[in-house]
């Protein structure tokens, strides 16, 4: 009996103990309600196969970014000088492995030509799309969010050539339509560069 009543005593001390530390241990910030992330708005159909010689293949490189986008935030372009970010507005990634993905979705659907957007080591096309997402946020100046990719096409390794591309859609400064907005600006230069790469 004194064994099970010790055995009981251990056990209301562990749990109490524990109820304790709960209120006095955070392993991290509330989590959002929900997560933001980019949906291509063709993509390509389930059982589609897409094959082809790794020389024809494109590369779709994850691109550089500005310290204001290499967070899983919403930047605010407030005036010239000052950016904030927009309440409870989380990315699923960052915003550049995002795009990246949407890109290679978009020029495979487009154009059914066989598309690498992951980094194996092994699929090292010639072609490649690599560039600079410059603006992917929400100017508050103009109520509208901005997405500019400044692309660079690599053809065979030998030709060279730039183009910037950019889309705009209005919105309010809230997570659920600046996600939106971005969303549909992000597919709209999507299909501009899927375009322009044919």
């Amino acid at each position: 009996m004194k064994m099970n009543a010790m055995k009981s005593t251990r056990i209301g001390l562990a749990l109490a103990l524990s109820a304790a530390l709960t209120g006095c241990i955070s392993f991290g910030s509330k989590p959002p309600e929900s997560l933001l992330s980019l949906t291509p708005a063709n993509p390509v159909p389930a059982g589609t196969a897409i094959s082809g010689d790794v020389a024809q293949a494109i590369a779709v490189l994850e691109p550089e970014a500005p310290a204001r986008l290499a967070v899983t935030r919403v930047p605010v372009q407030i005036d010239d000088t000052q950016i904030a970010y927009v309440k409870d507005a989380v990315w699923v990634d960052k915003p550049t492995r995002l795009f990246r993905r949407l890109l290679g979705e978009t020029i495979r659907a487009k154009s059914r030509r066989l598309v690498i957007d992951t980094d194996d080591a092994a699929l090292t096309p010639k072609n490649q799309l690599r560039g600079t997402l410059v603006d992917f946020g929400y100017d508050a100046r103009t109520s509208q969010v901005v997405v500019t990719f400044d692309a660079v096409r690599d053809v065979n390794g030998t030709q060279v050539t730039t183009r910037r591309f950019s889309a705009t859609a209005p919105a309010t400064p809230e997570a659920a339509p600046v996600g939106a907005a971005l969303n549909q600006a992000a597919n709209e230069v999507a299909s501009q560069v899927a375009d322009w790469v044919g």
